[in-house]
């Protein structure tokens, strides 16, 4: 199999699934392999709380409180780590918008940017993705459902699938 240029991933995890939830934890794999994840200290308007997110992703509040980094520090390490990049989603029409929350509200301009991860997918990627991404997440030793881990299965699934559908 020849090189192939790897995307870079970012999966974001919120306080819950609506409107008011915000970001709580961010977590890259760089096109490179490098890796980047932190979580946030919320703001203190930020308020919402789902249980049922907290079940999913298994990150607290008193967790945020204790080990959460101020926004601000966030946003900066982040367009550091990024720089003028695209960083790629596969739930972009959720983790787009709690970005855009973070950067607004620490009054930080965001340096990259962050598209859905379909637009470089082929169908025949898309037509395997699940099957692929189900098996490679059974296969790797990964317990938890966080940014870090989702990112790299995300970044593996696209290497696995791009490889299967080369003609």
């Amino acid at each position: 199999m020849r090189n192939i240029s790897l995307p870079t991933i970012i999966d974001v995890e919120a306080s819950g699934f609506g409107a008011a939830s915000y970001p709580i934890e961010i977590g890259i794999v760089r096109y490179d392999g490098a890796k980047w994840c932190k979580l946030l200290r919320p703001f203190a308007s930020w308020v919402h709380w789902d249980k049922s997110a907290e079940s999913l992703h298994g990150i607290s509040q008193q967790m945020l409180e204790s080990r959460g980094e101020e926004p601000y520090t966030v946003c900066m390490e982040l367009n550091n780590f990024l720089g003028n990049t695209i960083a790629y989603s596969d739930g972009w029409v959720v983790d787009n918008p709690w970005l855009i929350k973070l950067y607004a509200a620490a009054q930080v301009e965001m340096s990259f940017t962050c598209r859905a991860l379909e637009y470089i997918l082929t169908e025949a990627q898309m037509d395997k993705w699940h099957e692929v991404k189900d098996r490679l997440s059974a296969n790797v030793d990964v317990k938890r459902h966080r940014a870090s881990s989702d990112a790299m299965i995300i970044q593996q699934t696209y290497a696995k699938t791009l490889e299967l559908t080369k003609t």
